[in-house]
């Protein structure tokens, strides 16, 4: 299919959001995560509208979004199978709100879920941010293209480091601390 062929050609971050059901943490690899407002702290994510984690987690109004690091490959794959316990062997903790945040998550962003809104197959999230977790001295995971893809294979030139706040949601990074 063409759309998603060229909106492959836009690189992400690799997420797992996670949750809380009447039967324990529940949760899914996901790439369409974004910060969505500085005032006051809100951020996005699009589930499909079939996905069983999100239904199982939906009832509970708060869900984690785990930021992953590029040597978290394998946890990315469990959590993007359906099916299974996708937490048999992964060490997390409670949030604030009590959705798991996953050991060795690059960072994580606790949230509350403030409207959820239909949009094609897939529903829109927003939460209001509750949290904010470390950062993790690490590269991220990325995906790229229908595949996994490390900084050095997006640009042969290398990361210079250098912050571009015009870029960001918000204004500067010191904003958030």
């Amino acid at each position: 299919m063409r759309f998603r062929s060229v909106l492959g050609h836009f690189c992400t971050g690799v997420t797992v959001v996670t949750g809380m059901s009447g039967g324990g943490p529940v949760g899914f690899a996901c790439q369409s995560f974004a910060a969505l407002s500085l005032d006051p702290p809100l951020v996005l994510f699009c589930p499909q509208r079939t996905s069983g984690s999100w239904a199982a987690m939906s009832s509970a109004g708060a869900f984690c979004v785990n930021v992953l690091a590029e040597d978290q490959r394998d946890l990315s794959a469990v959590f993007g199978r359906a099916g299974a316990d996708k937490f048999a062997g992964v060490s997390w903790s409670p949030s604030s709100t009590g959705a798991p945040v996953l050991d060795g998550a690059l960072t994580w962003v606790d949230c509350r879920v403030t409207t959820v809104h239909e949009a094609g197959d897939h529903f829109v999230v927003i939460g209001e941010v509750v949290e904010l977790g470390p950062e993790r001295d690490a590269r991220p995971l990325l995906f790229y293209r229908g595949r996994y893809a490390a900084q050095a294979d997006l640009d042969p030139r290398g990361w210079s480091g250098e912050v571009l706040d015009t870029l960001l949601t918000w204004q500067r990074q010191s904003e958030w601390s």
